[in-house]
């Protein structure tokens, strides 16, 4: 199949009308209108994997045409993990995109829209196109893009590709040029404010619809939502309150504690609004006490069922208590609930939004991810004494980690939508920290007091952007490590990953395990010989053919240490402490599988954790960017959970290794750290990933790409085995956000949003 005209065939919630142009025009029965491509003669064929041309003109004559796409079916049915963007049409109503099919497609399944519409299509070809032309097509439309920075354009792109190329990495040059095609050309409307514009504001009626759904609601809780006051401008005041008045969920009592302002239109503002409406309840101060005290008044005076906290110069959207309502009526075990958050300016210009993961506590001890919009139960509260003076600055934070500290972690619920603007103006911390510089040295104190409380001896160091890096202290005596390094020939390789662990680490207590996988080059038998004289140092023989899980599961019987650390043999080890913080980590008997930071050597990142979804199954986060990325609100710089880690640098105990059975021998190459990752995971521990430990990778440059047909059917045939085990749980890292995009490892918007 080189090239042809496509044809149309309706497949589900699309219906073909009359239309008296001679055109094909199609009515959208729902929002998600499905059309099955074909070409004449070729219905029934299938489409060869590789690079294509599509182009369609597609023009709505009611509605709009918004984020089409195309569902290949790779022969295990269609899903969300395979969809491929496509731009959206130009003037003319062309949709133009370069179209990677990344093996044989039995199906192509075309999506025009995401809204009701009706349309016409037209002029429909594909054409098969060579790798080559594709690349080279892809870095022009990124080029030329008004999406691109000015400073990349097409030679700039080419020149990555080959630099990429020069060191090894022709195939990971390739995937980053699809993947900044995807997010430039093929849905360019990834910037927030046109995400807000699409899928983030009410549309005509959708108040009175959102009114229904409250009213729908068996369980209504009052919210008592709590707002300490003082000297806010008069305009972001009556801002901020009409915010609440706004709310489609009706269930509410506003808690306001003036603290004394000496301004009189704040009480006078505020009587205003008591008059309006009964809900609004206000408690003016004699004397200033600072938030923690004024909170504190306001919480006195609340009665609800739930407590929300909110800044007297923030809003919220019209949807956002309605959001919690449900939440809670649907998990009625919840007692803390968060959700994601943006900013806005005095313009009502919203941006920097912030898409939180699920709960994770390790992230949370480096920052106040629960903050906005935070709800708690009342009684919660009341048991913890509420806000505590002295943390100011912090205070939300400090009451977060002493709710937390009485709380299962099933009791603590992320609503993955903006419910929150946070007021960026002078003065106010959403423009940074250093605003306000005793919120930090309330922070390093609330979570510091945290640890202890918890019995938990750690160090809390402050780094930039008032976040908190928690130090942990490693058990003494230090527990053995076991390190294993599978390997054949490359000697090169292997030495200085074996010296660089030998000359760099301080660690007292650890054991080297080669696993010689049929290596015949004289060179590396020689460097065999020579390690006999290291009492570190173990040769093992296994004798068989290559299959990562089946090396390491063989040299992890061998082990003598309690923890066993998965170690490639491009590794390079770079500052002495490395094995010491791994080990702290690993050694918590909550944690599961421990990953590091690896970088390639010219300093840009390799792995920064694994995000499920990405590239079908899994990714690496933040790949190729530089190794000072801060990343989404820091997470690239910060400890957390992650759902997997790379192998290439894992530490696990070896009691959880033998526990989960070791690697699973079926995946003998791809993806077997990811699924251990996720056994580990389903056994109910903990992964994490520490950007503390850096570690340079010199990817691949041992066993080289999937490049021969028998690699490539070896590595799809993995594929289909995880997609048969996880399923559609891979769509839905909780350490990741529905709203951030599997196309790209960049925590890129999705479009649409899952």
């Amino acid at each position: 199949m080189s090239s042809g005209s496509l044809l149309f065939e309706a497949l589900g919630n699309v219906e073909e009308v009359a239309d008296v142009s001679g055109c094909r025009s199609w009515r959208a029965l729902t929002e998600d209108p499905q059309l099955l491509l074909s070409q004449p003669g070729a219905r029934h064929r299938a489409w060869p994997g590789g690079w294509y041309l599509l182009k369609v003109r597609a023009t709505a004559t009611s509605g709009e045409i918004l984020a089409p796409c195309l569902y290949p079916d790779f022969g295990t049915g269609r899903s969300e993990l395979e969809r491929i963007h496509l731009p959206e049409p130009d003037a003319e109503g062309w949709i133009r995109a370069i179209v990677r099919l990344k093996g044989d497609a039995t199906s192509l399944r075309f999506d025009p829209t995401i809204r009701a519409a009706r349309f016409k299509l037209e002029g429909g070809v594909i054409r098969k196109l060579r790798r080559a032309e594709a690349l080279v097509r892809m870095a022009a439309a990124i080029g030329n893009s008004p999406h691109q920075k000015p400073s990349e354009g097409f030679f700039s792109i080419l020149f990555d590709f080959v630099r990429h190329a020069f060191a090894g990495r022709t195939r990971e040059g390739g995937e980053q040029i699809y993947d900044r095609y995807v997010v430039t050309c093929a849905a360019p409307g990834l910037g927030y404010d046109e995400w807000v514009r699409r899928f983030d504001l009410l549309r005509p009626g959708g108040h009175a619809e959102l009114r229904k759904q409250a009213d729908t609601l068996v369980r209504k809780p009052l919210i008592s939502i709590v707002m300490p006051v003082y000297q806010t401008p008069e305009a972001w005041l009556r801002r901020c309150i009409d915010s609440v008045l706004a709310q489609a969920y009706p269930h509410w009592e506003l808690c306001i504690a003036d603290d004394a302002s000496p301004a009189p239109h704040v009480r006078r503002v505020l009587q205003e609004y008591m008059r309006r409406d009964a809900r609004i309840r206000v408690v003016f101060r004699d004397a200033n006490g600072h938030i923690a005290a004024a909170s504190n008044s306001a919480l006195e005076i609340a009665s609800g069922e739930y407590v929300a906290l909110l800044d007297h110069d923030d809003e919220l959207p019209p949807h956002a208590l309605l959001e919690v309502a449900q939440a809670i009526q649907a998990n009625p075990d919840w007692k803390l609930i968060y959700s994601d958050e943006d900013k806005i300016d005095e313009k009502g210009r919203r941006f920097d939004p912030y898409f939180k993961p699920d709960w994770n506590y390790e992230l949370f001890l480096s920052q106040n991810c629960v903050c906005h919009f935070g709800v708690y139960q009342a009684g919660l509260v009341a048991q913890v004494g509420g806000f505590r003076v002295g943390l100011e600055g912090s205070q939300d934070w400090d009451l977060a980690l002493r709710c937390v500290e009485r709380l299962r972690p099933e009791e603590i619920g992320h609503i993955p939508k903006i419910l929150y603007h946070w007021r960026a103006i002078a003065g106010s911390t959403a423009l940074g920290v250093a605003q306000k510089d005793y919120a930090c040295d309330a922070g390093w104190r609330a979570v510091s007091e945290h640890l202890q409380r918890a019995g938990v001896e750690a160090r809390v160091e402050m780094a930039d952007g008032g976040y908190m890096k928690v130090r942990r202290k490693l058990q003494a005596p230090a527990p053995r490590v076991s390190l294993l390094i599978p390997t054949r020939d490359k000697v090169e390789l292997l030495r200085m990953c074996i010296q660089s662990i030998l000359e760099k680490t301080d660690y007292p207590d650890y054991e080297i395990l080669i696993v010689d996988n049929q290596s015949e080059e004289r060179a590396t038998l020689d460097y065999f010989a020579e390690l006999a004289s290291q009492p570190r140092v173990k040769v093992l023989r296994y004798n068989a053919p290559f299959n990562y899980s089946a090396i390491n599961n063989f040299a992890a019987a061998a082990a003598t240490g309690s923890i066993i650390g998965l170690v490639n043999n491009d590794i390079e080890v770079i500052s002495p402490d490395w094995m010491t913080e791994m080990a702290s980590q690993v050694a918590r008997p909550e944690i599961g599988a421990v990953g590091a930071m690896l970088l390639y050597p010219d300093d840009t990142i390799q792995h920064a954790g694994v995000i499920l979804g990405i590239g079908g199954i899994a990714g690496h986060a933040y790949a190729g960017l530089p190794a000072e990325t801060l990343g989404a609100c820091g997470r690239a710089q910060l400890a957390q959970e992650m759902s997997a880690v790379t192998a290439a640098c894992l530490f696990v105990r070896k009691e959880v290794f033998d526990e989960v059975a070791g690697l699973d021998e079926k995946l003998s190459v791809a993806f077997n750290d990811i699924d251990f990752c996720l056994r580990v995971r389903a056994r109910g521990y903990r992964n994490l990933w520490t950007p503390y430990v850096r570690l340079y990778h010199h990817e691949s440059a041992s066993r080289g790409y999937e490049d021969t047909p028998a690699k490539i059917a070896r590595f799809q045939g993995e594929m289909d085995f995880m997609r048969s085990r996880w399923g559609e749980s891979l769509l839905r890292d909780p350490a990741y956000n529905p709203n951030l995009s599997l196309d790209t490892c960049h925590f890129d918007l999705a479009f649409p949003p899952r």
